[in-house]
């Protein structure tokens, strides 16, 4: 298995024992979420926005910034795969069958509370995968790792490209050790959506500038702002477009604005901000941009709320430092205009 991180996971992470999993699909349940290893600190966040969006009730019942593993409670199977359906930061989850320090206190764990399960898991194709972190295993001590769970009454074919069911494996070490400090144990039950970053990938982009932002950051911008359907999204530093192009992949209706109108524009007889949304097949979410000076905005002329979320990442550094329309002296342009002695307005 291929190393995922070289940070050790910290010692002082809660682990709850799972409690024993119903087999209705409508009772809640302990489940564990895979973790990508990278923007650690965006990770919670993600879920708990996912799940205001889709209006599922989370209770964490293990996180840690340093492990990529992390435990919580879920009303069902279904709220589960619908929570990490969109989920940039997420690799799996999985419903939690055991977690243990070691492995044979693991098999005691599954023995004890699993057996009611098995009889719905075993006429079906199945097959084992094992997750590690900071360590990695050669396909030998896999197999081995494997043929431990023999016990499992499995009648169903093996199948590595097309199972109904997978059983994982998930360890954890602290760097240089031989032996995992965390073991957990469960069946997977949907990915997350790490294919994104790569379908948004901005090396692939028709138009694209200094200062786009990465299409996985973006993305999860997008998540934690709870674009969807029907949502109405404005960037008053649109650039070009990053973020409105990933709030309409979920959905959202776009629109933005920048200082820079050449941004918006494009280069004459080039690529321009509506060409993105050509290539994704988004032209149907984007409204569309305009110049604007965002410290004397119009959107917010009236007073009047009618945004569902502004996204932006706003200039700094030399490169992009902020800019404004207009004079630094602020009464050049107030002088008064008298024109046949009536006063003017220019």
């Amino acid at each position: 298995m291929q190393k995922e991180g070289e940070e050790a996971e910290a010692e002082g992470m809660s682990i709850v024992p799972p409690a024993t999993i119903p087999l209705g699909d409508d009772e809640p349940i302990e489940c564990l979420i895979h973790f990508a290893q990278i923007h650690e600190t965006f990770r919670k966040a993600e879920i708990d926005a996912l799940a205001v969006l889709h209006g599922i009730e989370v209770v964490w019942t293990g996180y840690s910034d340093d492990s990529p593993y992390a435990t919580l409670l879920l009303p069902s199977r279904t709220s589960a795969r619908t929570l990490v359906s969109r989920s940039i930061l997420t690799k799996a989850i999985y419903e939690l069958w055991a977690t243990s320090p070691t492995l044979p206190h693991l098999h005691t764990t599954i023995q004890q509370r699993t057996p009611h399960l098995w009889p719905r898991l075993t006429p079906h194709p199945f097959k084992f995968t094992i997750e590690t972190y900071n360590s990695s295993h050669t396909s030998a001590a896999q197999l081995a790792l494997i043929n431990t769970f023999s016990y499992l009454p499995l009648t169903g074919p093996i199948s590595l490209h097309n199972p109904t069911t997978t059983f994982t494996l998930l360890e954890s070490y602290t760097p240089h050790s031989p032996t995992p400090h965390t073991l957990h144990f469960g069946l997977r039950l949907a990915p997350g959506a790490r294919h994104l970053p790569d379908t948004y990938d901005l090396k692939k982009r028709t138009y694209i500038g200094t200062t786009s932002m990465d299409a996985a950051l973006s993305l999860i911008t997008a998540n934690l702002s709870l674009c969807a359907a029907s949502k109405l999204i404005y960037d008053p530093f649109a650039g070009t477009g990053s973020f409105l192009v990933s709030a309409a992949a979920f959905g959202a209706h776009t629109w933005g604005s920048d200082i820079d109108g050449r941004q918006i524009r494009g280069k004459p007889g080039g690529p321009g901000v509506k060409d993105n949304f050509v290539q994704y097949g988004l032209t149907d979410a984007y409204i569309d941009g305009f110049v604007s000076d965002l410290t004397n905005t119009p959107v917010v002329a009236g007073g009047r709320r009618f945004l569902d979320a502004v996204v932006c990442d706003p200039p700094y550094g030399v490169r992009e430092g902020l800019k404004v329309l207009g004079s630094r002296d602020r009464e050049k342009g107030r002088e008064a205009v008298v024109r046949d002695g009536v006063l003017r307005h220019l």
